[in-house]
């Protein structure tokens, strides 16, 4: 059985909270493990590196603000991500960046809390993991700026153009891709520009409970997606790559690896 990482897991305020023990073992009886578990504020940060201590090397996860939450954004929130940082479960920091789809907190504050971010990531020399959505212009003016100090910058969730996904990769990103692209509606231009994704740069996610994937039969009876089905995803980019399916797993798995500083543990 192929090996895959989840990079991004909302196990934490989603409809997967209740269920932790039975999302974690399902998905590693699917061969997916470890999961990242997503960090979108410090207090659920927090929370999240707690979870992964009871669940040694099958969830690990990220320390950060989303730009969702932005607005909570204080003057020592820097200082206490900082000190989340520390713990060996965080292995990127995140969900940061832009989103000016939803405007749930102002822009010019989200621009501030995702710079004081890519700012600590340089700091501590860490990966980051980033959202971005409709705000591609200011996210890659403030990006290009700190790139070159980052040890590793990826953009989690891409559904962007093919132009933007030229300059992300200009930009030496890891895209993530989710079962958006099996979405027959909404995801046809990223399933045409999968295939041009660099191999190296390409990681792949959940996002769970949300972005189930459309296309699976037999359609799962909830409608939340799970890790589980991340080796779906899987099959299904391949195959648009035109990629062996087992070969193409192993590269996602690898690349993840290489991104969270985990190939020690896992090589």
């Amino acid at each position: 059985m192929s090996s895959y990482l989840d990079i991004a897991v909302n196990l934490l305020g989603s409809a997967l909270e209740p269920d932790i023990a039975t999302i974690v073992k399902a998905a590693a009886d699917h061969g997916v493990s470890p999961l990242i578990v997503i960090g979108s504020d410090l207090t659920e940060s927090a929370a999240a590196i707690a979870v992964c201590q009871q669940y040694p090397n099958q969830l690990y996860c990220t320390a950060g603000v989303h730009p969702h939450h932005a607005s909570g954004w204080q003057t020592d929130s820097n200082k206490r991500q900082a000190e989340l940082c520390q713990a060996p479960q965080v292995v990127a920091i995140g969900e940061c960046g832009l989103d000016y789809n939803r405007d749930f907190s102002p822009r010019p504050i989200q621009r501030q809390a995702f710079i004081a971010q890519l700012a600590l990531a340089v700091e501590l020399q860490m990966p980051v993991l980033m959202h971005e959505r409709d705000a591609h212009e200011d996210f890659i003016a403030i990006l290009r700026e700190y790139r070159p100090q980052l040890t590793g910058a990826l953009l989690h969730c891409f559904t962007g153009t093919h132009s933007q996904m030229e300059a992300y990769i200009d930009l030496d990103l890891h895209l993530g891709i989710t079962g958006w692209v099996c979405d027959e509606r909404r995801g046809q231009e990223l399933a045409e520009l999968v295939p041009f994704i660099p191999k190296e740069r390409l990681l792949i996610e959940t996002d769970s409970p949300y972005l189930l994937p459309r296309s699976m039969r037999p359609k799962p009876k909830s409608s939340k997606n799970k890790p589980e089905y991340l080796p779906y995803i899987a099959q299904y980019i391949a195959n648009l790559r035109g990629e062996n399916a087992a070969e193409f797993a192993k590269q996602c798995y690898q690349n993840s690896l290489a991104f969270f500083n985990l190939s020690q543990h896992y090589g």
